[in-house]
């Protein structure tokens, strides 16, 4: 399948001022912004720098940013599943993952993760996805919210919600060993009926396992 790339930008009032959310942004124009030092949540900054540069040049992958001037203060990645997950093992050309979704401490709160979403879904192309994110608790920030972990998957939940993603049911082991963690996905208006069976059948693999 071609992986069209509709670039689109929103700006963004804040009380720590305007953002401009845009992409899927070129791997060039990733390498010519600044990273700010506080996109830790992953790996080192430099280091997650270079990750989303990498994505950015994948057929598939996408990245949208939130920038301050010429520094990034958020982001968020589209891109094949991982080999080892089972999401990866039918092979779908029009499966893609939400993989990290990250805004600095200082633009929690403002909105911004939901303006990245929104932004990402503003390209017609997604509509020939199935969108999947897997929510792991032990990912979540709770020492720096502050938030327990029902309080966090919340507010997650709330966030993919505006890029009109929703919870799904799975018997995948990673998932199944807490109540917190989550599938949600969200399946495009061009998404065939084939696609959406093998995307049932690899949600519940463990179905006829006894």
């Amino acid at each position: 399948m071609e992986h069209r790339k509709t670039y689109n930008a929103k700006e963004i009032k804040t009380s720590k001022g305007s953002l401009i959310i845009e992409g899927p942004i070129p791997p060039q124009k990733l390498a010519d912004l600044e990273f700010h030092k506080d996109l830790v949540a992953f790996r080192p900054p430099e280091q997650q720098k270079k990750a989303l540069i990498e994505i950015a040049g994948l057929p598939e992958g996408r990245i949208n940013i939130a920038r301050y001037r010429d520094t990034i203060v958020g982001y968020v990645t589209y891109v094949y599943p991982d080999p080892l997950e089972r999401w990866s093992e039918g092979k779908m050309k029009n499966l893609i993952e939400l993989g990290a979704i990250e805004v600095i401490p200082e633009f929690r709160g403002t909105g911004t993760g939901k303006s990245l979403l929104k932004v990402s879904m503003m390209d017609d192309a997604m509509e020939d996805y199935i969108i999947i994110t897997t929510e792991y608790y032990w990912h979540w920030d709770l020492k720096g919210t502050g938030l327990n972990v029902w309080e966090y998957r919340k507010v997650m939940e709330k966030m993919m919600n505006a890029g009109g993603l929703e919870w799904y049911a799975t018997d995948d082991p990673e998932i199944s060993s807490h109540p917190a963690n989550c599938l949600m996905a969200k399946i495009g208006k061009r998404v065939d009926l084939d696609s959406i069976q093998k995307f049932d059948r690899l949600r519940f693999m463990n179905r006829f396992m006894y």
